[in-house]
């Protein structure tokens, strides 16, 4: 593990700069100049980027409760306590440990062909035998209910339809109820297998995983994902009245909870360090691809931001708090119990920040909060002029940090170019390359900026 640190430490730069006294004069606007010039032209320039790229390269993909994700905390906190960021620690959180095992699907009938697929987290496995029989192809629940007793003894597969282009973010979540929940719609009425199209708004044959729930009132049946090619030709081979069989094959089990870790660092306040802002990304992934875009990136400019104000002896009025969260694909079961740890911080916490949805090119915040600190994020948002970042739209959540928003506290995210997000997620193509060094850099920039001007503000935002 020691080894793998020395990938990072060129890059953990220690900047000099001059002190910035906490009651310097010096405007919000003049330190967020120094926060974008400094991650954008000056010695920080290509560092997150550089970061993502050692972490998803040396570790890869870091599937909660695997060894894997255990080694990335343990990579970024030793890099954390080398760069010198204040109160560096773990803090432990039970987590499920779902294993893939060898997995595969074959179309026996009506010709032999191998099926893109993609086992779903959650779900069971096979048995050593596997699964052969009859489909029965369905675009929603609806059509599910009315031909349930054809689905009887059969492999149900959930092809569901949406306008991508015209949604690119917006078809998922109708798209991802079938992977969610479509076993156990399936189940109830006696299928044996429950496949499902894959969530994504662009394909060359990759499926796309995921996690998935079972119902208890119904018996658990495997399930996975298909690429949208193999979906739909499964539906036009039904469209011709051709018999169709597949075979499946999955190892997936589950094994007894094990300890993770939510990953804490912070940069104390200078006056009032018992107020925090809190930015944030999850660090587990799926186990496909790297995990580099959901959400290495996120991860990965939440930590900037206290390089940046540590490199420059920079201290806000408040604390700013980097949390990487553990398990977050598995629905949010490292941010929940962080959340009922720290319940007692709703009063003196200003503002939650989740980037989980890419760090593409940014143009501004996602935000939600009340009408007064919407107006003062607005009035803040001209400090992103020069890099034309000034948006503000409502909608600022995730999974994360939504315990704190149903609170009321005010929450934000990452507005980006992310219409291409679905394509990559949760599949083999979630790498590095879906970035460039500079967008990342401008995110981080919409990032810090947000952070420091938010806690050095004189009170809190108000709720």
């Amino acid at each position: 593990m020691m080894l793998w640190l020395f990938l990072i430490l060129p890059v953990i730069i220690s900047v000099t700069s001059r002190s910035i006294d906490i009651h310097d004069k010096s405007t919000p606007k003049t330190v967020s100049d120094r926060l974008i010039e400094l991650v954008t032209q000056g010695a920080f320039r290509g560092v997150t980027y550089y970061r993502l790229a050692a972490l998803t390269d040396t570790i890869g993909p870091r599937l909660c409760g695997n060894e894997s994700l255990t080694q990335a905390v343990d990579w970024v906190r030793h890099a954390m306590i080398g760069e010198g960021l204040e109160n560096v620690h773990v803090e432990p959180v039970q987590i499920p440990h779902w294993v893939r095992g060898a997995e595969r699907a074959h179309l026996i009938q009506p010709r032999i062909a191998k099926l893109s697929m993609l086992g779903l987290g959650n779900s069971v496995g096979t048995g050593p035998n596997g699964i052969q029989a009859p489909v029965l192809v369905v675009r929603s629940f609806d059509e599910l209910d009315i031909r349930c007793e054809e689905a009887r003894n059969k492999i149900v597969v959930f092809n569901p339809q949406c306008d991508w282009v015209a949604q690119p973010v917006g078809c998922y979540g109708p798209v991802v109820a079938y992977r969610a929940g479509g076993a156990s719609r399936a189940a109830k009425c006696e299928a044996v297998a429950s496949l499902s199209r894959s969530a994504a708004s662009h394909s060359i044959d990759s499926p796309h995983t995921g996690m998935m729930n079972y119902d208890p009132a119904y018996p658990k049946i495997p399930a996975a994902s298909l690429s949208v090619e193999h979906a739909d030709m499964l539906e036009r081979f039904q469209q011709r009245n051709q018999s169709m069989e597949i075979f499946l094959y999955m190892e997936a089990h589950t094994l007894p909870d094990v300890v993770g870790y939510n990953l804490v660092a912070e940069i104390e306040g200078s006056t009032l360090p018992n107020e925090t802002v809190l930015v944030s990304g999850h660090l587990d992934s799926w186990d496909v691809g790297q995990g580099a875009m959901d959400d290495g990136g996120g991860a990965m400019i939440s930590w900037t931001v206290l390089s940046l104000l540590h490199s420059l002896n920079i201290r806000a009025k408040r604390t700013i708090r980097c949390v990487l969260w553990s398990c977050e694909e598995f629905g949010g079961i490292g941010a929940d119990q962080y959340f009922t740890a720290h319940e007692n911080e709703v009063p003196t916490m200003s503002i939650v920040m989740e980037s989980d949805m890419g760090v593409f090119h940014p143009r501004g915040l996602e935000f939600t909060g009340s009408n007064k600190s919407q107006q003062i994020i607005q009035t803040l948002s001209v400090q992103l002029q020069s890099i034309n970042a000034t948006q503000i739209l409502p909608g600022g959540g995730g999974t994360d940090i939504d315990p704190w928003v149903e609170r009321g506290v005010p929450g934000a995210s990452l507005l980006n170019d992310n219409a291409n997000y679905f394509a990559y997620h949760h599949s083999n193509g979630d790498t590095v390359n879906v970035f460039n060094s500079t967008d990342i850099d401008l995110a981080a920039a919409v990032w810090a900026v947000y952070a420091y001007s938010i806690a050095d503000l004189d009170n809190l935002l108000p709720r």
